[in-house]
């Protein structure tokens, strides 16, 4: 078992510019606004041969009572009691304030270990870590996160002496990671739509943030899950709003951070309200998933609220509307009480084994001969082209590669044409299907 690490501290302190760092990701969003981080974040660091488990939190503010910091709060509160040791971060800039001595406070109710870290150190006089002695927890390590001077010394500090890391390992509990195949899904939409509640509902614990406000999930956040011996991980993103509606840098970070999620995964979950019709921005989102190609499940959300002699008409109305996502999956749930999952989780296998399909190349050779004799492709200009075989070019999604002579005549609705037949040919579902052609020159033949 690998030790945990949680990183706290009141907002803007430099948690999140720590946790990239040390996870050499850029999984945590990183400006200059306090209350960034929202959610908590699960990341891997290694220090040589050494390996550990680190937690970023949101800004610990722990007398706020209400609001979405109070949210906040209970996250990091949640993730303290997960971890093994507490890495306490204050800004070494601002020097010792108030809301560092009521964060001291009640981290030492917790019982876990504490390790009082001094960030924001670079141009600044080691004489400032004697203001946080008053403190009480201890000698402070000086670093900067941003430039990376003195982790290295910090790190292994705490997991030689603060943390024996002898304890947490047991050749018996090691698992690589790496060697198992998780698939990765992600889970975008508007804000509102029910997103962070769904995977709560998976995971049966609060692990993102929800609250009755637009937007309250900013990163996208990574979560491990198990369903019928299956592994997932997956990852809830930032709503996604409209443009005139994105003013902050934040959420312009907060969208690319979910479009690069939608990029990461292998299977995305486009989820609607059923309370609320199609909007352009449902079918912006929608359209950059089919562009990205990725396998794709609209998942239309609070299906249990609709009245029964409605819900035909929300279904047909959907399906129009997103009519250019023919090979999609349906379905309709309620992701709070946990209707139709187990139809959801089998639709997430389904088209996963669709976008990572393995054709031979005489078994797609045989179904375009098939469906060239079922309708050969059209003359064009006296000149009708040459389809000889094909082969997979690429999976997630499945692409392939048919050759032959002349194929620049081959016109979008034979290409169309193709597509569909190789899609009933191979059962494939939920996921897009590309075909490139690639002509055969001959330098004695003049077209």
């Amino acid at each position: 078992m690998k030790p945990v690490l949680v990183l706290v501290g009141r907002p803007n302190v430099g948690k999140s510019t720590l946790f990239n760092r040390l996870t050499n990701s850029r999984d945590a969003l990183v400006a200059n606004y306090p209350g960034l981080t929202r959610d908590r974040h699960y990341g891997e660091g290694y220090i040589g041969k050494k390996s550990f488990i680190i937690i970023d939190t949101g800004g610990f503010e722990p007398e706020v009572k209400k609001g979405i910091m109070h949210e906040m709060t209970k996250q990091t509160k949640q993730a303290i009691i997960e971890s093994d040791i507490i890495i306490f971060i204050v800004d070494g800039r601002q020097g010792l304030v108030e809301q560092d001595k009521l964060i001291t406070n009640f981290l030492r109710k917790s019982g876990q270990p504490i390790v009082l870290v001094i960030n924001k150190s670079e141009n600044i006089n080691s004489s400032i870590s004697l203001d946080f002695y008053e403190l009480g927890i201890g000698n402070p390590h000086i670093i900067s996160a941003l430039y990376g001077n003195g982790i290295k010394n910090f790190l292994e500090n705490i997991l030689t002496i603060e943390l024996p890391y002898k304890k947490f390992f047991k050749k018996k509990e090691f698992t690589n990671i790496h060697s198992i195949e998780y698939i990765k899904v992600a889970i975008v939409g508007k804000p509102n739509v029910g997103k962070s509640t769904l995977i709560n509902s998976l995971l049966g614990e609060n692990r993102v943030i929800t609250y009755d406000t637009p937007g309250t999930t900013r990163d996208s956040i990574k979560s491990l899950f198990e369903y019928n011996n299956k592994k997932y991980i997956l990852i809830d993103t930032a709503g996604i709003r409209r443009r005139n509606k994105t003013f902050e840098v934040i959420e312009k970070f907060s969208v690319i951070k979910t479009l690069k999620s939608i990029l990461e995964a292998n299977v995305v979950i486009l989820l609607l309200d059923a309370q609320q019709n199609i909007s352009a921005q449902d079918i912006n989102i929608a359209n950059f998933i089919y562009e990205s190609g990725r396998s794709l499940i609209v998942c239309v959300n609070k299906w249990d609220s609709i009245i029964h002699n409605q819900r035909k008409i929300i279904k047909n109305n959907i399906k129009k509307k997103l009519n250019f996502l023919s090979f999609a999956m349906f379905n309709f749930i309620s992701a709070i009480k946990l209707n139709n999952i187990n139809s959801f989780m089998e639709s997430i296998n389904h088209v996963y084994d669709s976008s990572i399909i393995h054709l031979s190349t005489s078994r797609i050779t045989r179904a375009l001969i098939s469906a060239i004799k079922n309708h050969p492709p059209c003359r064009k200009k006296l000149i009708r082209p040459k389809l000889r075989y094909a082969h997979q070019g690429g999976k997630n999604p499945p692409i392939i590669v048919i050759h032959g002579n002349r194929l620049k005549y081959i016109g979008n609705d034979y290409k169309r044409y193709l597509e569909k037949y190789f899609y009933r040919t191979f059962s494939l579902i939920g996921t897009p299907l590309k075909i490139e052609f690639r002509s055969n020159i001959n330098p004695y033949i003049k077209i």
